[in-house]
C-alpha cells in the first residue's frame, strides 16, 4: 500500500509541475511583442522605404527592454558615411576617461589634414592656414557640425581605425566597420562601402552609449549633448516628430553619381513622451530619388516607430 501511495504522489507532483510548465510558457509568450503587431508595421515600413527606389534599413529598439519593434533589412550592409564619427568619437572618450587624452588639450590641425574641398569641414573653411583646437571642441565638430576634418584627427588620437574597431568588438558592437579616413572617403566612391553597419549594429551602438558601457557617465552626457545639438539632418527622424521632441542622432551623407545618391543615413536615440527611450537607425542607401523624398523617408518611418509606442 505504502508502495502505491508513493507512486501517486509522485504522479500528481509530475502532473502539477506539468501543469505550472505550461503556464510559464503562456506567461512567456505574453512578454513577447505581438506578431501582428510588428508584422502591420514592418509592411507600413515597407511601403514608405517603397518611395526610396533603393535599399532601406530600419531598426529599432526600447531601450529600456530591450525589444525590438521596427525591422527591415536589419543585418544588410549599408554605407555609414559620417554615422562612422560617432563610434569614433566614443572611442576617443574612452580614451579620456583611461586619462590618455585630456578633453581641455590643444591638438594641431593642419592643411594637410584638410578633407578635401566638397566634403564637409568648417574647421577647414574657418581656418585655411590651420588651427589649434581642444579635444573637445573636435569631438563637438565632428558629431554637431559633422567635421570631416575633426573626424579624421580624432580617429589619429584614437590610435587609428584597428583602435576604434577594437573599441567596437570590446563593447561589444558587431557588424559596424571603421576602415578609413574622411579623406580616404573623399577619394574614392567605392571606398565608403568598406565602412559599413547594419541596423542592428548602429542600434546596439546606441545601445552601448546609453547604457554608458565602454564610457563614463560624464563622457555620455558630453556625446548626448552633441548629438542633440547636431544641425545637418533636421529633417530627417527628427522632422516629422513634434516640436520640442528630444532626438540625440547623427546623420550620414555622401555625394551622388550619376544620379545616385549612395548613402542617406540617420540614427538616434528619441525621448518617447512615455519617458522612454527608441533607438532607430535608418539607412538609404544607392537612391535615385531626390534629397527631399530620401529624407522624408526616414522621417516618415521615424514618426511611424514612434506613433506605434503611443498606441
Amino acid at each position: 500500500m505504502a508502495f502505491r501511495t508513493n507512486i501517486s504522489l509522485v504522479l500528481v507532483l509530475f502532473l502539477t509541475l506539468a501543469s505550472c510548465s505550461k503556464k510559464t510558457v503562456v506567461q512567456s509568450t505574453l512578454s513577447k511583442p505581438e506578431p501582428a503587431r510588428f508584422e502591420n508595421l514592418r509592411d507600413s515600413v515597407i511601403q514608405i522605404a517603397a518611395l526610396a527606389k533603393g535599399p532601406v534599413g530600419v531598426s529599432a529598439m526600447i531601450l529600456e527592454t530591450a525589444e525590438t519593434v521596427a525591422a527591415l533589412n536589419p543585418r544588410d550592409h549599408f554605407p555609414m558615411q559620417s554615422v562612422y564619427k560617432l563610434p569614433i568619437s566614443m572611442a576617443v572618450m574612452q580614451q579620456v576617461d583611461a586619462g590618455k587624452i585630456k578633453l581641455e588639450q590643444k591638438v594641431a590641425v593642419t592643411k594637410s589634414d584638410f578633407v578635401r574641398a566638397g566634403q564637409h569641414s568648417p574647421i577647414r573653411d574657418r581656418n585655411p592656414d590651420g588651427a589649434e583646437i581642444t579635444v573637445s571642441e573636435l569631438i563637438r565638430f565632428a558629431i554637431a557640425e559633422s567635421d570631416g576634418t575633426a573626424s579624421d584627427v580624432l580617429m589619429k588620437l584614437a590610435g587609428g581605425s584597428q583602435a576604434v574597431q577594437k573599441y567596437l568588438t570590446d563593447l561589444p558592437v558587431n557588424d559596424l566597420i571603421v576602415l578609413n579616413t574622411e579623406k580616404e572617403i573623399g577619394q574614392d566612391w567605392q571606398v565608403q562601402y568598406r565602412n559599413f553597419s547594419t541596423p542592428d549594429a548602429a542600434v546596439a551602438l546606441l545601445r552601448a552609449l546609453h547604457e554608458k558601457r565602454g564610457m563614463s557617465e560624464s563622457s555620455q552626457a558630453i556625446i548626448l549633448k552633441y548629438l542633440v545639438e547636431s544641425t545637418p539632418g533636421a529633417k530627417r527622424l527628427k522632422g516629422l516628430l513634434p516640436a520640442g521632441t528630444t532626438v540625440a542622432h547623427k546623420t550620414g551623407t555622401s555625394g551622388a553619381r550619376e544620379g545616385v545618391t549612395a548613402a542617406t543615413n540617420d540614427i538616434g536615440i528619441i525621448t518617447l513622451p512615455n519617458g522612454k527611450h527608441l533607438a532607430i537607425a535608418v539607412f538609404v542607401s544607392d537612391s535615385p530619388a531626390d534629397e527631399a523624398t530620401r529624407e522624408g523617408v526616414i522621417a516618415k518611418v521615424a514618426k511611424l516607430v514612434v506613433d506605434s509606442q503611443q498606441q
